[in-house]
């Protein structure tokens, strides 16, 4: 069972904590102004935010190609699934809360209605057994005790203990991305509101690969094995301005051109590219850190 969380856990009630005070440095001297403040709006520059939360992914059929000492082949059209926790306690536990497929992000509004934030998308990739698929390449004999030879797409079913693939300790998209964000609906008191987030990404892929083959099975072999472009739409319930409830859909590719399979062998790797489509829920803060004054003849603080 992975366990990342507490570098995870301090790096998030750091990055808050220095939030929390700018933005009430910030208050505190606007206070003292004796200056009319505008109603603090969340699409607003200077606006900053975190976020934290769970996330679902389905991915689409990929082509994986296998490359290592004595053996270049590939799996075609090989399925694969997310794997989501099912323990309550790896959800609220503070010690455990990394271990499922979660969502952290942090941002800031450079401008109004635009947000630019980075973030680290944790999710978990598994190869489905018991399913066909076409096996194309060349294995050199006594290398694997199952496949042997030369193959042109000839049918093959798996079996994990003999042959799997999996990326469970992360498939992890650390990714930067920029917002275009809309209050689509306020109350007379401006204590709920409801935005609209569209958005693009594009980051960085690290591996943490599972690889069972010839007798043999490394985990957690580690690489930066890749890029990923997507897209980002989402819903945000914001209350007393502070905090927000957010429900996010994406939709991208990953392409996956060097996943070390094997931690000492560095000629052994995958390459794959797949497309995926992820559902996430998240609970978050604002925090103002430059708030403007309501009136035109007033000072700007920058």
């Amino acid at each position: 069972m992975e366990r990342i969380s507490t570098p995870i856990i301090k790096l998030v009630f750091l990055i808050v904590f220095i939030i929390s005070l700018s933005d009430n440095c910030f208050s505190q001297r606007n206070y003292k102004s004796n200056y009319r403040k505008k109603p603090k709006n969340s699409m607003a520059e200077g606006t900053a935010f975190v976020s934290w939360g769970y996330n679902r992914t389905a991915y689409t059929k990929s082509n994986i190609n296998f490359v290592g000492t004595g053996y270049n082949f590939t799996l075609r059209g090989v399925k694969a699934v997310d794997r989501p926790s099912t323990k309550l306690s790896e959800y609220v536990s503070p010690d455990k809360i990394t271990i499922p497929q979660f969502n952290f992000r942090i941002g800031y509004n450079f401008a109004n209605y635009w947000n630019l934030s980075i973030g680290y998308d944790h999710l978990k990739y598994v190869m489905v057994h018991g399913q066909e698929y076409l096996l194309d390449g060349k294995i050199n004999s006594g290398i694997d005790p199952n496949w042997s030879g030369s193959y042109a797409d000839e049918i093959v079913k798996t079996n994990e203990s003999q042959f799997h693939y999996e990326n469970t300790n992360g498939l992890n998209y650390i990714r930067a991305e920029i917002t275009r964000v809309r209050n689509i609906t306020r109350n007379n008191r401006d204590n709920f509101t409801i935005s609209t987030l569209f958005g693009a990404s594009t980051g960085m892929i690290l591996s943490f690969n599972d690889f069972t083959f010839g007798g043999r099975k490394d985990m957690a072999t580690v690489s930066l094995s890749g890029v990923g472009l997507s897209a980002h739409t989402g819903l945000r319930f914001e209350f007393f301005k502070h905090f927000f409830l957010q429900s996010n859909v994406a939709l991208g590719v990953l392409i996956q051109n060097h996943v070390k399979t094997r931690p000492i062998d560095y000629s052994a790797y995958a390459r794959q590219r797949f497309g995926y489509i992820e559902g996430n829920l998240v609970l978050g803060a604002l925090f103002y850190i430059r708030p403007t004054n309501g009136c035109d003849s007033c000072p700007s603080w920058n």
